[in-house]
Formats: C-alpha cells, sequence, structure tokens
C-alpha cells in the first residue's frame, strides 16, 4: 500500500475528491500529491505525534481542493495573472475550507483549518486572514513551506522550472517573511527533496 492510498478510509471520499481534481486540473493534483509526500518527511523531521502527522498528510493532499471552484478562465489562464484574477484565485483557500468541513473527515475542522490558512504569512501579510507568526497554526506554516517549494519546482508558462538550488535561494531570502525561520531550516535539511520533484511519476495515483 502506498502513502496516498493509506488515506483512504471507510465512509471518507477523499479518492473521489481525488478523481475529481485530476480531472478538473492534473497539475494542481499531481502538485498535492507530490507535497503530501514532502509532508510525510517533514513530519517526520519535527517528530510529530502520529495524529497530527495523519491531519498534516490529509492537509497537504486536500490544500488545493478549493481550486476546483476557480474559473477556467483563471485557473487555466496561459501566463501570469493580474491582480484582479489573483484575487479570484486567492479565494480557493476559503473554497477549500468549505470543502473540508463538508467531507465529514475525523479530525475535518482542523484539517479545514490548515486549507484556510496555507497562504498565511509569517510576517503577516498572506491571506486570508492575515494572520502572521505564531498565530498561524503551526500546520499551516509547514503547508505554506511544502506548497511553496513544490510551486517553486513546477514548470510555469511564464517560467521554467527552477533547480533545487534556487528554489532552496528564493525560500531562504523568504524565511521570516513567508516562513517560519525554524520549520524551513527542518524543511530545508531533508535530504530526499530534490529527489522527489526530479523522480515523481506522471503515472502515480490515489
Amino acid at each position: 500500500m502506498t502513502l496516498l492510498q493509506s488515506l483512504n478510509k471507510p465512509n471518507c471520499s477523499i479518492a473521489g475528491i481525488s478523481e475529481m481534481l485530476r480531472r478538473r486540473h492534473r497539475q494542481t493534483q499531481m502538485h498535492c500529491e507530490r507535497v503530501v509526500v514532502m509532508a510525510d518527511y517533514l513530519a517526520k523531521a519535527c517528530a510529530l505525534a502520529p495524529d497530527d502527522h495523519e491531519i498534516l498528510l490529509y492537509s497537504a493532499l486536500l490544500h488545493d481542493i478549493g481550486k476546483i471552484g476557480i474559473p477556467d478562465t483563471i485557473l487555466m489562464f496561459p501566463g501570469d495573472l493580474d491582480e484582479q484574477q489573483r484575487e479570484v484565485m486567492r479565494q480557493h483557500s476559503t473554497t477549500g475550507e468549505t470543502i473540508v468541513r463538508l467531507m465529514q473527515l475525523a479530525n475535518g475542522d482542523e484539517i479545514a483549518d490548515y486549507v484556510r490558512h496555507h497562504h498565511e504569512h509569517y510576517d503577516g501579510r498572506g491571506y486570508p486572514d492575515g494572520l502572521a507568526g505564531a498565530a498561524i497554526p503551526r500546520l499551516a506554516r509547514m503547508l505554506t513551506i511544502l506548497d511553496c517549494y513544490d510551486a517553486l519546482r513546477e514548470p510555469r508558462v511564464y517560467r521554467k522550472a527552477l533547480k533545487h538550488n534556487e528554489a532552496v535561494e528564493i525560500m531562504r531570502s523568504e524565511s521570516g517573511i513567508k516562513h517560519d525561520p525554524e520549520l524551513l531550516e527542518r524543511f530545508l535539511a531533508i535530504e530526499e527533496l530534490e529527489a522527489i520533484t526530479n523522480d515523481y511519476s506522471m503515472e502515480m495515483q490515489i
């Protein structure tokens, strides 16, 4: 059984939701799966308790589920978004929160909170609530780091995928601004990071 398969449980719609996202936007689904794999390493690096470890994995898998509700004209826009388009895209975190709260997952409200806050910044300039520092839930701060690294390593229509060292340099420059400094250093110390994004199979399924 793979890590992703282990997240499917009785009376739970995880597999169906993931398949819906795959059919809606394959790139986002693949991104979420890679973030799950990295979340597993980060949970171990931070010695999370078993319950928190599992909650982080579910939060990673579902953090971008709200993109299901973003219009095609923005989700699949072939270029960098303008400010008005970005404002619509930012709604994915609160839409995702709503979806997760309706899924009746164990610890679903906690997971929904982390989905809501995965774009908060350590300096308080993120969204949707402008939380800062320790006011941002710790697992949400982890999600911000995981999400950011994988996004930098993905190719975009307006730039090529960044190399591992390039992504690390950018993230270190954002320490204490976008990212929790202590959690960021734990994350960047994970030796497997580069391999996860280099070797991840495009055929990997839940």
